[in-house]
Parts: structure tokens; C-alpha cells; sequence
């Protein structure tokens, strides 16, 4: 694969065989809540504790901006959470949330892990929903971190 599969779909549902990391951008508040990660938690409930856990113990672990944490939740499905998004959006804040290193950062641990499980990688348009990111900003970096290592990445648009 080089290029990036774009398809209408749930990502929570990845498809194809082998193992599969299902990645998404959660912020550095230890906050889950609103966006994606209300599908996943519908889904799963382990990624939101690991998050919460991971946020909490955050004085003993690598928790914060870059760093991606991995949840095992089915024998061939993983969970990405990376943390990419600097606080929350407010009816106060100006400018976004989004912080694109940070992302390029989590996406190169998320290359690492998706290189040692032989795993694809699926994902909605992260960064680009609740964290106000620009997709034009995010998809190099996954073309660059992902794809470019061969590794396969199907991006999920939900709708018809």
C-alpha cells in the first residue's frame, strides 16, 4: 500500500485480517468525553480506563504531549491513544487545541508498534474534530510516519 485508503465506515469496526491498532488523538486534561472516544469507550471500555489510569499516574509515567499509549482489546485489535491535543476547546479559548508535533511525535511511537505487531493501522481524521485540527496539516505526517513505512492506514469517514 502507498497511499492512505479512505472509506465511509466506523473505525471502531476496522476491517481486514491480521492485527489491527485502531488510533486517535485524546488530550492532555485526562479528559474523554465528547468525539470519537465516545464510540470507543461504547465499544470497549478498557482504552478510556487506561487513559484515565495512564492521566493520574501521570508523576510516574511518560504520560503527556507525543506520547501514545497501546490497550489490547480483542486477541487482534489494539487501541492508540495518542495524546496530540493541548486542553480542550471552551467557549473562552482562542485558537485550537490541536498541537501538530505532537501528533507527528505519537504517530512515530504508533509506527513503532505498528512495525513490531505487523498491524494495520485505522483511524477517523484525527486531530481534526473536537482539537480543530486541518486534515491538510495532519495527512503528511501520517503518509510520512505510516505509510511511508509500510504500513497500511485506512482513514474512516463516517455518513452514507
Amino acid at each position: 500500500m502507498n497511499a492512505i485508503e479512505y472509506v465511509r465506515g466506523d473505525a471502531t469496526a476496522p476491517r481486514g485480517k491480521g492485527v489491527k491498532i485502531v488510533a486517535h488523538v485524546c488530550n492532555d486534561l485526562g479528559g474523554w468525553g465528547k468525539g470519537f472516544v465516545l464510540a470507543v469507550s461504547r465499544r470497549w471500555p478498557e482504552p478510556e480506563a487506561a487513559y484515565r489510569r495512564w492521566h493520574r499516574e501521570r508523576a510516574r509515567n511518560d504520560f503527556g504531549l507525543g506520547a501514545a499509549q497501546f490497550v489490547r482489546v480483542e486477541p487482534y485489535v489494539w487501541v492508540a491513544n495518542l495524546v496530540g491535543q493541548r486542553g480542550i476547546r471552551t467557549g473562552r479559548s482562542t485558537g485550537v487545541p490541536v498541537r501538530y508535533e505532537a501528533i507527528d511525535a505519537a504517530l512515530a511511537l504508533l509506527a513503532g508498534k505498528a512495525a513490531e505487531l505487523g498491524a494495520s493501522v485505522h483511524m477517523p481524521r484525527i486531530g481534526c474534530g473536537l482539537a480543530g485540527g486541518r486534515w491538510e496539516r495532519v495527512e503528511p505526517l501520517i503518509a510520512e510516519r505510516l505509510v511511508a513505512r509500510g504500513i497500511p492506514v485506512t482513514v474512516y469517514d463516517t455518513g452514507a
